[in-house]
């Protein structure tokens, strides 16, 4: 696997590219702003794009719009020090594969080997978050039981790890998913857990 960084603050590139390289990850290069980014992305061809939010000139957000128009299938993983709202939901607006906080050092590289699997990856602070928001303020036509699966679907478990939290079988956990699909008219749990998100944050808007 391999990817580029974009921060516009040095010293954190230098650590995410430390990190990285030591897990054996393959860093093609690194950029300190949106531009760079765009510029690298069509240069190199990377798996993923680990990349910051805030940065001057063209934001990551930015940034992650253009490189979508040059390959939609790129796989980019958001990173900040930030929780907003508006963020998240244009990261989801967009199409981004995850959003996770810088001061998650430990969740990086599985942030990133799961964004190569094509899974969508989201903080567990930020899961906490929506878990407390929808629970005040959106009226979804799911169970509780549904809305605890469709939540850990949106983390990125598996049947398997989703079973055994909630100590259920991975048959049960199967026909819960494939129910709620149908009910939501959605293709796959990649769109289920895109839906919760948009869901959440209302996000219908374009960026």
């Amino acid at each position: 696997m391999n990817l580029i960084i974009v921060d516009d603050d040095p010293l954190v590139v230098n650590s995410l590219e430390t990190i990285i390289t030591a897990s054996g990850i393959d860093v093609l290069a690194v950029g300190y702003n949106g531009l760079q980014a765009v510029e690298l992305f069509d240069m190199h061809r990377p798996d993923v794009v680990l990349m910051d939010i805030r940065m001057e000139g063209m934001s990551g957000i930015e940034a992650t719009k253009e490189i979508l128009k040059i390959d939609d299938n790129a796989r980019i993983l958001l990173i900040t020090t930030f929780q907003d709202d508006e963020y998240i939901g244009a990261a989801l607006s967009l199409g981004c594969k995850g959003y996770i906080l810088k001061q998650n050092i430990k969740g990086i590289i599985p942030a990133i080997n799961a964004v190569h699997s094509g899974n969508l990856v989201f903080d567990s602070r930020i899961v906490s978050n929506i878990k407390s928001y929808s629970q005040r303020n959106i009226n979804v036509d799911l169970s509780e039981r549904e809305l605890d699966i469709l939540l850990l679907v949106a983390e990125g478990l598996n049947n398997r790890e989703i079973a055994h939290k909630l100590f259920l079988s991975e048959g049960t956990v199967r026909n819960y998913i494939s129910n709620m699909l149908t009910k939501l008219e959605l293709r796959d749990r990649t769109q289920l857990a895109i839906y919760y998100y948009k869901l959440k944050f209302g996000v219908d808007e374009e960026y």
